[in-house]
């Protein structure tokens, strides 16, 4: 038994492997699916672009090829996060989707700035924008409708199985259906005659990519500098301890994202009268109901002992924590 679920009955331990098994292959299933779907995009709509003379068009061509990187990138971090702890790694794999979520972050940083470089350098010499023909617009439309249908598909997987990496993945997704939007509305006005708004479009397509990996790097980021949960989640791990059965209070609680899980220290608040046995016996209650309640990947707790006077309890502890 790993020794973060020591504090666990077996049946919730082989329900929590049986969580972790499904989550993996719900994620890797999801992510097959973008695969195949970028994929064909990434062909369609570079061959289109090109023929068809559309900077637009391609820039959303590398967009979609950013997709099938991240993708591949998302499968051999899937798989890493899914390793057990090891004496490295006492408390396992998990941040391995948090890194996985930093490259991501870059890798779209670059791709937008690689399409902003492009579409600014066709806008410095407008002689040479051409007329672009129909094809492209029909690919566009195409791509649009393709990449609202995988964003809905992947981040209904991703909320189901609970991955901050699959959320990512996902709304990368979106944010190429968006650009989609944007590379058929310039294709569009292109075909009227306004043959500016192709590589203006290009440009706009470049800034929401770069503005999507700035967003997912820095979260990212956050995380692995040891940012704490949300103050929801703090606030409901609070109130399930508080509770539990003989905890009279507690204070210095601390949390840090763990990937998507949560690793806890409090110190619990017990009637100095109880014996040593007892006080334990209720912090490994207190442990049991917050594993068991919320997406929390281990509990550190510290016995402090109050006496209760009068309904208010005195802490005897000593200095706590700055």
């Amino acid at each position: 038994m790993r020794p973060d679920l020591a504090g666990l009955p077996a049946d919730s331990t082989e329900d929590s492997s049986a969580e972790i098994e499904a989550r993996h292959v719900a994620g890797r299933r999801s992510t097959l699916v973008s695969v195949v779907v970028n994929i064909v995009l990434t062909c369609l709509q570079a061959v289109a672009g090109i023929v068809a003379g559309s900077q637009a068009l391609i820039a959303d061509a590398a967009h979609s090829l950013s997709d099938l990187l991240s993708d591949f990138v998302v499968l051999i971090a899937a798989r890493q996060s899914r390793k057990g702890a090891d004496a490295d790694h006492q408390y396992g794999h998990l941040r391995f989707e948090t890194a996985a979520s930093l490259a991501l972050g870059g890798l779209l940083l670059a791709v937008g700035g690689g399409m902003l470089w492009s579409a600014v350098g066709k806008l410095q010499h407008p002689q040479v924008l051409q007329p672009v023909q129909p094809v492209a617009l029909w690919v566009a439309l195409a791509a649009l409708a393709s990449k609202e249908l995988l964003f809905r598909y992947m981040l209904a997987v991703a909320k189901r199985v609970r991955s901050g990496m699959l959320v990512a993945n996902a709304w990368h997704a979106r944010s190429d259906a968006a650009s989609s939007l944007v590379v058929a509305l310039g294709i569009g006005g292109n075909m009227l005659g306004y043959h500016v708004l192709d590589p203006v479009a290009a440009v706009v397509v470049g800034l929401m990519v770069a503005r999507m990996g700035l967003r997912f790097g820095w979260d990212a980021l956050n995380d692995l500098m040891d940012r704490a949960a949300d103050d929801e989640t703090v606030a409901a791990i609070r109130q399930t301890m508080l509770a539990t059965p003989g905890v009279l209070g507690l204070h210095d609680l601390r949390t840090r994202k763990m990937g998507d899980q949560v690793l806890v220290d409090v110190h619990l608040e017990i009637d100095a009268g109880l014996s040593v046995a007892q006080g334990h016996a209720i912090a490994v209650e207190a442990r049991r109901r917050t594993l068991e309640t919320h997406n929390v990947l281990n509990v550190m707790t510290h016995v402090d002992p109050v006496y209760a006077h009068a309904g208010q309890a005195v802490d005897i502890s000593g200095p706590r924590w700055g």
